[in-house]
């Protein structure tokens, strides 16, 4: 399986920019043999916790439809994030696309305390199945919880999905704890990670890719950019 990470910087509220980014990187990816692609987490909007009310879309909402119909016509699963419609708050989601079948959602469950004003959790996990792969997702803070990466294993997932939005702190504790993920599931781990301003921090872009042993493979720096990592090879194609 070729996995795609695209490191984006999201322009502030602007689905419609956000979107045209997004398509450029989808396209790239496809034409370099990739599999699947993944986004940063709330890619569509930017990670901007005040403005998620008024952004979040429905589950069923037709704005990201031409994400299915590339998904189809490339032959690509696509993971985007966006704040989608809650019970009484929004929900921190990654929309799933993949070729001819109904889009997915996952809805990070383990929020931060910052996130709790304008958050509610989601409440299950799930695997994105991807040729011989079982792809668990998790969203920046709940990938660094212990008890996130074990409840996929359980499940039966074989690679590790961290779809962040983190500052240069957080970064840092990732690259500390994210191998030691990897060499105890024997499953290689990838962090997708956005560049440029955030709520009140700058997110510091570095996205990683682990191996099964938890040896970095590669990383971006702070600059927009595309990793695809062939996991048959162990490679960056």
């Amino acid at each position: 399986m070729k996995i795609s990470l695209a490191q984006i910087k999201p322009v502030k509220g602007s689905i419609e920019a956000n979107l045209a980014i997004h398509k450029n990187y989808i396209r790239m990816a496809a034409q370099q043999g990739a599999d699947c692609i993944f986004f940063p987490e709330l890619s569509i909007t930017s990670y901007e916790s005040a403005l998620a009310e008024q952004l979040a879309m429905k589950e069923d909402d037709s704005t990201l439809d031409e994400l299915q119909d590339l998904s189809s016509q490339l032959s690509i699963t696509i993971g985007v994030g966006m704040p989608t419609v809650g019970r009484e708050k929004p929900r921190i989601g990654m929309v799933i696309f993949q070729p001819f079948q109904s889009r997915q959602y996952y809805f990070k469950q383990q929020l931060h305390s910052d996130e709790f004003p304008f958050f509610e959790a989601g409440e299950k996990q799930v695997v994105i199945p991807v040729k011989n792969y079982q792809i668990a997702p998790a969203i920046c803070y709940e990938s660094l919880q212990p008890d996130h990466s074990e409840c996929a294993y359980q499940l039966g997932a074989n690679l590790y999905l961290a779809s962040v939005a983190k500052s240069q702190q957080g970064v840092d504790k990732a690259m500390a704890y994210f191998p030691q993920v990897a060499r105890k599931y024997a499953m290689p781990v990838v962090m997708v990670n956005c560049i440029g301003p955030c709520d009140d921090f700058e997110a510091a872009g570095q996205s990683t890719i682990w191996s099964k042993e938890g040896r970095r493979i590669a990383q971006l720096k702070t600059e927009e950019g595309l990793l695809i990592y062939d996991t048959e090879t162990n490679q960056i194609v």
